[in-house]
Protein backbone atom coordinates (compact mmCIF):
# COMPACT_ATOMS: atom_id res chain seq x y z
CA UNK A 1 0.00 0.00 0.00
CA UNK A 2 1.41 3.32 -1.05
CA UNK A 3 0.78 6.41 1.10
CA UNK A 4 0.40 9.60 -0.87
CA UNK A 5 1.16 12.89 0.83
CA UNK A 6 1.08 16.30 -0.67
CA UNK A 7 3.58 19.10 -0.35
CA UNK A 8 0.93 21.09 1.53
CA UNK A 9 0.83 18.48 4.29
CA UNK A 10 4.62 18.64 4.69
CA UNK A 11 4.51 22.42 4.68
CA UNK A 12 1.84 22.42 7.37
CA UNK A 13 3.77 19.86 9.42
CA UNK A 14 7.01 21.85 9.07
CA UNK A 15 5.27 25.12 10.02
CA UNK A 16 3.71 23.44 13.06
CA UNK A 17 7.05 22.04 14.20
CA UNK A 18 8.75 25.41 13.76
CA UNK A 19 5.98 27.14 15.72
CA UNK A 20 6.33 24.65 18.59
CA UNK A 21 10.12 25.00 18.56
CA UNK A 22 9.92 28.81 18.56
CA UNK A 23 7.36 28.74 21.38
CA UNK A 24 9.65 26.47 23.40
CA UNK A 25 12.58 28.85 22.92
CA UNK A 26 10.49 31.82 23.99
CA UNK A 27 9.20 29.92 27.01
CA UNK A 28 12.77 29.30 28.16
CA UNK A 29 13.67 33.00 28.31
CA UNK A 30 11.76 34.79 31.06
CA UNK A 31 10.16 38.13 30.31
CA UNK A 32 11.58 41.27 31.88
CA UNK A 33 8.78 41.20 34.42
CA UNK A 34 9.32 37.54 35.30
CA UNK A 35 13.05 38.09 35.65
CA UNK A 36 12.83 41.13 37.93
CA UNK A 37 9.52 40.64 39.78
CA UNK A 38 11.13 38.81 42.73
CA UNK A 39 13.73 41.57 43.10
CA UNK A 40 11.09 44.30 42.88
CA UNK A 41 8.92 42.49 45.44
CA UNK A 42 11.86 42.22 47.85
CA UNK A 43 12.77 45.87 47.42
CA UNK A 44 9.12 46.86 47.84
CA UNK A 45 9.16 45.20 51.24
CA UNK A 46 12.42 46.84 52.33
CA UNK A 47 11.81 50.34 50.94
CA UNK A 48 7.99 50.40 51.23
CA UNK A 49 7.67 51.42 47.56
CA UNK A 50 5.12 49.49 45.47
CA UNK A 51 6.82 46.90 43.27
CA UNK A 52 4.53 48.11 40.47
CA UNK A 53 6.31 51.48 40.62
CA UNK A 54 9.76 49.90 40.66
CA UNK A 55 9.05 47.57 37.73
CA UNK A 56 6.91 50.05 35.80
CA UNK A 57 9.66 52.66 35.82
CA UNK A 58 12.29 50.03 34.93
CA UNK A 59 10.20 48.75 32.02
CA UNK A 60 9.81 52.20 30.49
CA UNK A 61 13.24 53.61 31.26
CA UNK A 62 15.06 50.51 29.97
CA UNK A 63 12.75 49.50 27.12
CA UNK A 64 12.08 46.18 28.88
CA UNK A 65 15.81 45.75 29.37
CA UNK A 66 16.70 46.31 25.72
CA UNK A 67 18.00 49.90 25.86
CA UNK A 68 21.66 50.67 25.37
CA UNK A 69 21.90 51.95 28.95
CA UNK A 70 20.48 48.76 30.40
CA UNK A 71 22.67 46.53 28.24
CA UNK A 72 25.97 48.42 28.59
CA UNK A 73 25.59 50.09 31.98
CA UNK A 74 23.05 47.90 33.79
CA UNK A 75 21.12 51.14 34.29
CA UNK A 76 17.40 50.34 34.23
CA UNK A 77 16.14 53.71 35.49
CA UNK A 78 17.86 56.40 33.44
CA UNK A 79 19.85 57.61 36.45
CA UNK A 80 22.69 60.00 35.56
CA UNK A 81 26.18 59.54 36.95
CA UNK A 82 29.67 58.19 36.30
CA UNK A 83 30.58 55.34 33.99
CA UNK A 84 33.64 53.96 32.21
CA UNK A 85 32.17 53.58 28.71
CA UNK A 86 34.50 56.16 27.18
CA UNK A 87 37.54 54.21 28.42
CA UNK A 88 36.22 50.74 27.62
CA UNK A 89 34.14 51.24 24.47
CA UNK A 90 34.82 54.78 23.29
CA UNK A 91 31.22 55.80 23.97
CA UNK A 92 30.24 59.01 25.76
CA UNK A 93 27.34 58.72 28.16
CA UNK A 94 26.06 60.76 31.08
CA UNK A 95 24.31 57.77 32.64
CA UNK A 96 25.49 55.91 35.72
CA UNK A 97 27.06 52.47 35.40
CA UNK A 98 26.25 49.68 37.87
CA UNK A 99 28.13 46.53 38.79
CA UNK A 100 24.91 44.50 38.81
CA UNK A 101 21.23 44.69 37.91
CA UNK A 102 20.40 44.56 41.61
CA UNK A 103 22.60 47.60 42.29
CA UNK A 104 20.62 49.59 39.71
CA UNK A 105 17.29 48.64 41.30
CA UNK A 106 18.55 49.40 44.81
CA UNK A 107 19.92 52.78 43.72
CA UNK A 108 16.52 53.71 42.28
CA UNK A 109 14.82 52.81 45.57
CA UNK A 110 17.37 54.85 47.51
CA UNK A 111 16.80 57.79 45.16
CA UNK A 112 13.04 57.58 45.78
CA UNK A 113 13.63 57.23 49.52
CA UNK A 114 15.45 60.59 49.53
CA UNK A 115 12.52 62.46 47.94
CA UNK A 116 10.46 64.84 50.10
CA UNK A 117 7.23 62.96 49.38
CA UNK A 118 8.63 59.61 50.53
CA UNK A 119 7.67 59.76 54.25
CA UNK A 120 4.01 60.47 53.40
CA UNK A 121 3.76 57.69 50.78
CA UNK A 122 5.98 55.00 52.33
CA UNK A 123 3.91 51.84 52.73
CA UNK A 124 1.07 53.03 50.46
CA UNK A 125 0.48 50.16 48.01
CA UNK A 126 -1.33 52.37 45.44
CA UNK A 127 1.10 53.11 42.60
CA UNK A 128 -0.78 56.17 41.30
CA UNK A 129 0.23 58.72 43.96
CA UNK A 130 3.82 57.45 43.74
CA UNK A 131 3.96 58.01 39.98
CA UNK A 132 2.38 61.46 40.33
CA UNK A 133 4.78 62.47 43.11
CA UNK A 134 7.84 61.17 41.23
CA UNK A 135 6.83 63.02 38.08
CA UNK A 136 6.65 66.29 40.03
CA UNK A 137 10.25 65.93 41.29
CA UNK A 138 11.87 66.38 37.90
CA UNK A 139 12.60 62.68 37.46
CA UNK A 140 11.44 63.08 33.88
CA UNK A 141 11.79 66.00 31.49
CA UNK A 142 8.24 65.39 30.22
CA UNK A 143 6.28 64.56 33.38
CA UNK A 144 2.79 64.13 31.93
CA UNK A 145 3.95 61.84 29.13
CA UNK A 146 6.17 59.93 31.56
CA UNK A 147 3.24 59.37 33.96
CA UNK A 148 1.11 58.01 31.11
CA UNK A 149 3.88 55.69 29.94
CA UNK A 150 4.57 54.31 33.42
CA UNK A 151 0.87 53.87 34.18
CA UNK A 152 0.39 52.13 30.83
CA UNK A 153 3.31 49.78 31.49
CA UNK A 154 1.96 48.94 34.94
CA UNK A 155 -1.50 48.16 33.57
CA UNK A 156 -0.30 46.34 30.44
CA UNK A 157 1.98 44.07 32.47
CA UNK A 158 -0.59 43.46 35.20
CA UNK A 159 1.70 44.93 37.84
CA UNK A 160 -1.29 46.47 39.58
CA UNK A 161 -3.04 43.14 40.24
CA UNK A 162 -2.54 41.80 43.75
CA UNK A 163 1.24 42.09 43.85
CA UNK A 164 1.24 44.65 46.63
CA UNK A 165 -1.19 42.71 48.82
CA UNK A 166 1.16 39.73 48.74
CA UNK A 167 4.25 41.76 49.65
CA UNK A 168 2.47 43.54 52.51
CA UNK A 169 1.69 40.19 54.17
CA UNK A 170 5.34 39.31 54.77
CA UNK A 171 6.48 38.98 58.37
CA UNK A 172 7.24 42.25 60.18
CA UNK A 173 10.93 41.39 60.64
CA UNK A 174 11.32 41.24 56.84
CA UNK A 175 10.56 44.95 56.60
CA UNK A 176 12.53 46.35 59.52
CA UNK A 177 13.85 49.24 57.41
CA UNK A 178 17.53 48.27 57.61
CA UNK A 179 19.35 48.64 54.31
Amino acid sequence: MKIVTSKNQYGFLLATCLFIFQSTLQAQKPSFREKYQPLADSLATVYKIPSAVILGVAIIESGNGTSRNSRLLRNYFGIKGKNNLLKTKGIRSSYKQYKSDTASFVDFCKLVERKKFYPTLAGNPDYKPWILALSKTGYSEVPETWRKLITGAIQKNGLDRGVEKKSLQLPAEASNGDH
